[in-house]
């Protein structure tokens, strides 16, 4: 599988090559740390049954919202800026750029589950709640790639209810996902 290195990397040169204001505050992610050395939810999600046969094209495209992320909350990989406002324009920039173009593949339901785990993700980072933000993008990431499921649902009910069990409660749905469609014995 790749890593999100391999994601940072295509991120970076997509970006390049579109130009504009994202391109002029752009870094190469080679400086970021080991992080970057496993799967991410990008990669998890583009290694999934649902993106078979696009998945370079999901893994740049949730890159883009993943980046988008980071720059609202101070984490960004690759665009890098000093100014704030800017951050959280670029960041709405890439938001929407990878949302266009997951809605150009015709993917509805990804999109209806990536606007809920940017609402879950900036409900958690209001409640200074690390781990319930990046277990809604985990579990968002298995529900693109392997499709979502009702103990899915129940969980982002609970995150929503702000149950302190919902960090758990989605990471378990995304392993019984993932867990099914390996299939009896595997």
């Amino acid at each position: 599988m790749r890593t999100a290195r391999d994601g940072a990397h295509a991120l970076h040169q997509a970006l390049t090559e579109q130009g504009g204001a994202v391109a002029g505050v752009l870094t190469p992610p080679d400086r970021e740390g080991e992080r970057l050395d496993r799967p991410g939810p990008a990669q998890l999600a583009a290694a999934g049954p649902r993106t078979r046969g696009r998945e370079r094209e999901y893994e740049l495209l949730l890159e883009m919202i993943l980046e988008g992320y980071r720059l609202h909350y101070g984490e960004p990989l690759v665009v890098h800026t000093q100014d704030v406002d800017l951050a959280l324009l670029l960041g709405d920039q890439l938001y929407a750029l990878g949302l266009s173009r997951l809605a150009a593949l015709g993917d509805v339901d990804a999109v209806a589950e990536l606007a809920d785990v940017i609402s879950l993700a900036a409900q958690a980072h209001a409640g200074s709640d690390r781990e319930l933000a990046l277990a809604a993008w985990e579990a968002g990431a298995v529900s693109v790639g392997w499709g979502s499921s009702d103990a899915h649902a129940e969980a982002k009910a609970s995150a929503r209810a702000h149950d302190p069990g919902a960090a758990k409660a989605l990471l378990a749905a995304a392993c019984a996902v993932r867990s099914e469609s390996a299939g009896p014995g595997l």
